[in-house]
């Protein structure tokens, strides 16, 4: 039988309420139609009725948390990009390991602080926890503007996250970044260790994130690809693998280009980079791990925390801030901002924070000395 959904205006209420007969129940259901306007209303209803044709409608108060998560990542993550949604998929398995939600309504603002609380006994960095509740909050405001969720919980942001560090790790040095080499074998194994090496020196000298280095190609140009058919080589970035989303031709660092020049021009298919020892799928997360884990093997500290003494060891993204760092001496703010395709020259401008320092402090001891040695030496007074 055919579900119909009248718009009706209550007396003494604004907005027109939207009623109808539930197929399964029998029962009468209403919901607000959140605007005065009839013809706003009618759309909702006509949308309503599509839904529950289809079998797509689902009370709020009775949506399963599991069939919520497979409409979001069915209909909402296929828009964003491959590293957003992985972060999605990261944040409901915390919440559904840590506050095993059995409906929608059961993620409450309560239960959401003590997801938060969890989080923090865990270990993980404020900033962390941070980014779990926005993704958490992002997904319920989503379902209520579709009207599968009845109402988005308040969400308390932690406090601690705004006085976090400028950088979660720090860049590294060359001399560290050699331990780090000669330890991939120990951690990946020998048949690996080549194509990790070749990765990590990749990473080292594009200054790429892990997500586009995964996706970098000689030959596809539908994808992140290197172009060395101009007067420079330039790296030409389609919307869907960039963190900006925006297609973009960038400028190629010169040792970046000097290091894929060693490969032979026959070679040059496919994916520039492929680390071997992980299967079919190229999972971030994976890689990160095993990245982490070759920082730890080098004992290559990046980071101790001052309350847990936890300790941080280099990562694949501190081999971007290296090369973040080593470029902030060279050209100007705002070439390489362009260099390491940043969408805020804030971001920016946190190579230079304490390099300024060292530069005006240098500069101040060199006028010291030169002062010092023109100053007349006086005999010690006895």
């Amino acid at each position: 039988m055919e579900t119909r959904v009248k718009a009706i205006r209550r007396s003494g209420r604004k907005n027109l309420v939207l009623r109808w007969i539930d197929p399964e129940s029998g029962t009468v259901r209403e919901k607000s139609a959140r605007t005065s306007s009839r013809r706003e209303a009618e759309r909702l209803a006509a949308q309503i009725e599509a839904d529950i044709e289809h079998g797509r409608y689902v009370a709020p108060a009775r949506m399963k948390w599991e069939e919520f998560r497979e409409v979001f990542e069915h209909e909402k993550l296929p828009s964003l990009s491959r590293g957003s949604g992985e972060t999605y998929r990261a944040t409901f398995n915390a919440l559904e390991d840590l506050l095993h939600p059995q409906r929608v309504k059961d993620v409450t603002a309560s239960r959401i602080s003590t997801f938060q609380a969890k989080l923090r006994e865990k270990g993980l960095r404020e900033t962390t926890i941070a980014k779990h509740l926005r993704h958490v909050k992002a997904a319920l405001n989503w379902g209520k503007k579709l009207g599968i969720v009845a109402r988005v919980p308040a969400i308390e942001m932690p406090k601690r996250a705004k006085c976090s560090k400028v950088m979660k790790g720090r860049p590294i040095t060359a001399e560290e970044f050699e331990r780090m080499l000669a330890k991939v074998e120990s951690v990946v194994g020998v048949s690996a260790a080549p194509s990790w090496r070749y990765f990590l020196e990749g990473l080292w000298w594009s200054g790429l994130r892990l997500s586009e280095a995964l996706e970098l190609y000689w030959d596809r140009d539908d994808r992140l690809m290197v172009d060395l058919s101009g007067k420079r080589p330039m790296l030409r970035i389609v919307g869907e693998f960039e963190k900006g989303r925006k297609d973009r031709v960038h400028p190629m660092a010169p040792e970046f280009a000097e290091f894929l020049d060693r490969t032979p021009a026959a070679d040059r298919v496919g994916r520039v980079f492929d680390p071997q020892g992980f299967g079919k799928e190229r999972r971030r997360d994976w890689m990160s791990r095993v990245g982490a884990a070759i920082g730890k093997a080098a004992g290559v500290k990046v980071n101790t925390d001052p309350k847990t003494a936890k300790t941080k060891y280099a990562s694949l993204h501190d081999l971007r801030r290296s090369f973040g760092e080593r470029w902030a001496r060279r050209i100007l703010p705002q070439q390489l901002k362009e260099l390491m395709r940043h969408e805020a020259i804030e971001t920016t401008l946190r190579y230079y924070v304490g390099q300024d320092a060292e530069n005006t402090a240098d500069a101040l001891w060199g006028a010291y000395s030169k002062a010092k040695e023109a100053t007349p030496k006086w005999p010690a007074v006895r």
